[in-house]
């Protein structure tokens, strides 16, 4: 089922059940309400694994004390332009956030910032974070690490997580906004296939022995291919080891607490923040022209031609929020059942 013949939500109605979820469980109203924004970032921008979805884990964390719904984050400026943040096992994206006020005021006092979150939940969405570092002017990075579900090129076992990269460059219209995962797939799109039972794109996964596969049961057993082959997991590795280096958090299938109820969460995320004004760069006026000369290329044969990184996210929200959020009916209705409703 595409997001486009799913039922639509109207934004209220999901930010109010959504909400209720948390706070009833003892989250402060902000706290629920940055969190189940970013929520509804996945769900709108065609990312339902980043959605409405992931409720039902982030309240069993609660409910498991794996997650502490009142948790002030601790922020400590441990240099000119580093700051060290502990989330104390709150949720991601109030940590986050917060985490981003000090970076937009440390960046333009020193041209760089760069923030190193530990024991925070799960960031969900990248790009909403170094998207709202470009509208301060910004240039924005983000990378965190996840679960190990990607395996290392020549190898069978899940080592790596799929560990996203984000990147926002401001322009003076709508920023150029990379957010990419360094796996082919998913997590989410394999456990959809199989709940459908349908197969997946070849070269996506692999089973338990490494033998390529299309079969969703196998792949659950077996692990995702890095994206680009021996690329894709040269850079999956290199953001592992950058993440886990400066935050002095977990690396490999130690990497826990994202996915599950059960485990006390040991990833780490970077937020990066440089302000191209200290550094005499290029102004936003020349890199729109730039990018209009890109989009208005002549398309190739059978290509509708050339986009750049963000306009297809922004169109897909911007689709897809007057009409209401597309969420599907079982994900809709167990969020409704955690909400008290």
């Amino acid at each position: 089922m595409s997001a486009d013949d799913l039922p639509r939500i109207p934004l209220a109605e999901y930010l109010a059940v959504g909400g209720r979820a948390l706070t009833r469980l003892g989250a402060p109203e902000a706290v629920a309400r940055t969190q189940v924004a970013w929520l509804t970032e996945g769900d709108l921008r065609g990312h339902p694994s980043h959605g409405l979805r992931r409720l039902e884990v982030l309240v069993g964390r609660v409910r498991s004390g794996l997650i502490v719904p009142d948790a002030p984050p601790e922020l400590v400026r441990s240099a000119a332009a580093v700051l060290r943040v502990d989330g104390h096992d709150g949720f991601g994206p109030p940590t986050a956030v917060r985490a981003l006020e000090d970076l937009v005021t440390i960046a333009r006092e020193n041209g760089v910032a760069v923030a190193a979150i530990r024991r925070a939940g799960h960031l969900g969405m990248l790009a909403p974070y170094v998207e709202r570092l470009a509208g301060e002017g910004l240039v924005g990075l983000a990378t965190t690490t996840s679960e190990a579900l990607v395996h290392p090129w020549g190898a069978a076992p899940a080592m790596l997580g799929t560990n996203p990269l984000a990147v926002a460059v401001p322009t003076a219209t709508d920023p150029v906004v990379l957010d990419m995962a360094t796996g082919q797939i998913s997590r989410g799109k394999v456990l959809d296939h199989a709940a459908r039972g349908e197969p997946l794109p070849e070269g996506s996964v692999v089973d338990a022995d490494g033998r390529a596969t299309t079969d969703p049961q196998a792949a659950l057993d077996g692990a995702i291919s890095p994206f680009g082959g021996p690329k894709g997991y040269a850079l999956a590795l290199v953001l592992e080891v950058l993440v886990a280096t400066l935050t002095g958090t977990a690396l490999g299938t130690d990497v826990r607490g994202t996915l599950d109820t059960t485990d006390p969460v040991t990833k780490g995320d970077l937020l990066l923040a440089m302000d191209p004004a200290a550094f005499g760069g290029g102004t936003p006026q020349a890199l729109t022209a730039f990018l209009d000369i890109l989009r208005g290329l002549e398309p190739a044969p059978g290509s509708p031609g050339v986009t750049v990184p963000g306009d297809r996210a922004r169109a897909h929200r911007a689709r897809h929020a007057d009409a209401g959020v597309p969420v599907h009916p079982d994900t809709w209705s167990a969020a409704v059942a955690l909400s008290g409703g």
